[in-house]
C-alpha cells in the first residue's frame, strides 16, 4: 500500500532525486512512497541514492514514458 504520491515529471536531473531524498527524511520507517518521474537518467540516480541512504526500492515500472518508483523507508 503506498501512502504517499509524489509526481517529479519535467523536472530534470538532478531535481528528482533531491526532491526524493528530502520527502524520505519526512517518512516514518515502513511508510512507501511513490514517485512519478520522467527523466532517464534518475532510473539509475534513485536506486543509486537508496542504495547509499538504506531505503529499498520495491518496484520500478515505466508507464507511458514515465518511471515509476515504489520506495519503502527503512
Amino acid at each position: 500500500m503506498v501512502d504517499k504520491t509524489v509526481d517529479y515529471t519535467g523536472l530534470k536531473c538532478p531535481m528528482p532525486v533531491l526532491k526524493t531524498k528530502k520527502e524520505l527524511k519526512t517518512m516514518s520507517s515502513g511508510q512507501v512512497i511513490e514517485v512519478i518521474v520522467d527523466d532517464v537518467g534518475a532510473k539509475k540516480d534513485i536506486p543509486a541514492l537508496l542504495n547509499k541512504i538504506g531505503d529499498e526500492l520495491v518496484e520500478l515500472k515505466e508507464d507511458n514514458g514515465n518511471l515509476i518508483f515504489i520506495i519503502k523507508k527503512a
